[in-house]
């Protein structure tokens, strides 16, 4: 297989700081002997990262990578802003660290700014350190307030890595055999491309989403907790339903007396461009919503907002968590939602979203390999087939896709049942320029996986 490098990526006035870390070598030994093998890395040749700036990142040797999966969809408005920075040295240099049994301004005042981005009536938050969490504390918040046990949840989706959240995910990629998942059962995600009846939107009538109330009266006494569903699927493969999807399913839930839970942990914080959370692209208002990865910029945090008479099941018992709520990750916290706000990345988002969207679709044309192009602002998706009528996932192409990009300077993910999905997910601070060279990388790297016959 020819790796023949035609593109450059764009110009970058930053300049690494020379590495003086240990070697790759003693690096990546250290890894193998002392870290759980169940820490996976990318890449045949593992690649080791020492500096971030912006929408860039640097090896030990000093090359240069635009980030287009940033850091798995955590880094929200470039590595190591300077903004962020200073705040977060601030805070470091004056209170690490104070649990949730003292006041420190910083979790109230996040916890307000949330609730200024969010339909009323939600307005009530509990900080966390993940995801995982997170989404663990919808599900409780749901079970005490219904006192029903049993939660609905999306084929494809993924909500953590935890026992719990293990059992809501459905993606067997992600489940372990001894895993048991309790009081949860799985319906249809609106995978259009992918259509489990084999029917075309919109003469489907929806049919993937009206699946919840078989479900229910099938599988539960009738009764449910809730409904937990990414309104864009992120490891699932940017599964975008159509827009009538979660207005369906939520109201089939809330007549079973469950409680809707979005989780917007790849989605949230302008990433989808248009709004600012992407359960807005469908019309609806959850009563939960669940957030991580980029509600920080890359520190560990996570949080669940809710309505008041929901958040208040928790009065009944003790609840505590050491680390949540840390001023360190909070002030981080709300340093980003400051970047965000104040230098509209949710705008660039959106434009640079659709800039790049419209060059893959251009690509979709010239390159049989891709078989879908979806998603919105920057969660996007390119799923590859090794043939467009029968579909058939080409796991082993998007494999080599990942390893030709990154020789050529190009981070992007890849997910979907048969990792056969090119995740493009860059920060949201990239540029056109950048854009650009993503779609000339996958141009000249598809060339390559599957010359034109």
């Amino acid at each position: 297989m020819t790796t023949n490098r035609t593109i450059s990526l764009p110009q970058c006035d930053h300049k690494p700081a020379p590495y003086a870390g240990p070697p790759r070598d003693q690096v990546l030994e250290l890894r193998r002997q002392y870290v759980s093998p169940g820490v996976f890395t990318y890449y045949r040749e593992p690649l080791m990262i020492v500096e971030g700036h912006r929408q860039y990142v640097w090896d030990e040797g000093g090359r240069r990578y635009l980030d287009g999966f940033a850091g798995i969809v955590s880094v929200s408005v470039g590595h190591c802003h300077p903004s962020i920075v200073d705040k977060i040295n601030r805070q470091v240099g004056t209170l690490q660290h104070a649990t949730t049994i003292y006041l420190h301004p910083a979790i109230g005042q996040y916890a307000r700014r949330l609730a200024d981005k969010m339909p009323e009536p939600l307005e009530v938050t509990y900080i966390t350190n993940s995801g995982s969490e997170a989404n663990e504390m919808a599900v409780l918040h749901a079970r005490e307030f219904t006192e029903n046990a049993h939660v609905i949840a999306l084929r494809g989706g993924y909500h953590g890595g935890t026992s719990s959240t293990m059992g809501l995910t459905a993606h067997g990629n992600w489940k372990f055999k001894s895993n048991q998942t309790i009081n949860v059962s799985h319906t249809h995600a609106g995978y259009c491309y992918r259509c489990p009846y084999g029917l075309t939107y919109p003469s489907c009538n929806l049919k993937c989403a009206h699946d919840v109330k078989q479900v229910i009266e099938y599988e539960t006494s009738g009764h449910v907790a809730c409904f937990i569903g990414e309104p864009i699927q992120g490891v699932g493969g940017a599964i975008v339903p159509p827009r009538e999807f979660f207005g369906i399913v939520y109201d089939i839930v809330r007549q079973h007396g469950g409680l809707c839970v979005a989780d917007e942990v790849q989605g949230g914080f302008g990433r989808t461009g248009e709004h600012f959370w992407s359960f807005e692209h469908f019309g609806v208002t959850p009563d939960i919503v669940t957030m991580a990865k980029g509600i920080a910029n890359g520190a560990p945090m996570g949080a669940m907002t809710t309505r008041p008479d929901v958040a208040g099941v928790l009065t009944d018992r003790l609840h505590f968590n050491t680390f949540a709520g840390n001023p360190v990750s909070v002030t981080q916290a709300i340093a980003t939602l400051d970047v965000i706000e104040q230098e509209d990345i949710q705008q660039n988002a959106r434009e640079v979203g659709a800039h790049l969207k419209t060059g893959l679709i251009d690509l979709q044309d010239r390159h049989a390999l891709i078989g879908d192009v979806r998603g919105l602002g920057l969660m996007l998706g390119v799923e590859l087939v090794c043939d467009r009528t029968t579909k058939a996932p080409a796991r082993n192409e998007a494999a080599d896709v990942l390893e030709l990009a990154k020789e050529r300077g190009l981070l992007i993910g890849k997910g979907g049942l048969w990792g056969n999905i090119l995740r493009i997910k860059p920060p949201m601070c990239v540029t056109k320029d950048d854009a650009d060279f993503v779609i000339d990388c996958l141009d000249e790297v598809l060339r390559i996986v599957a010359p034109a016959e």
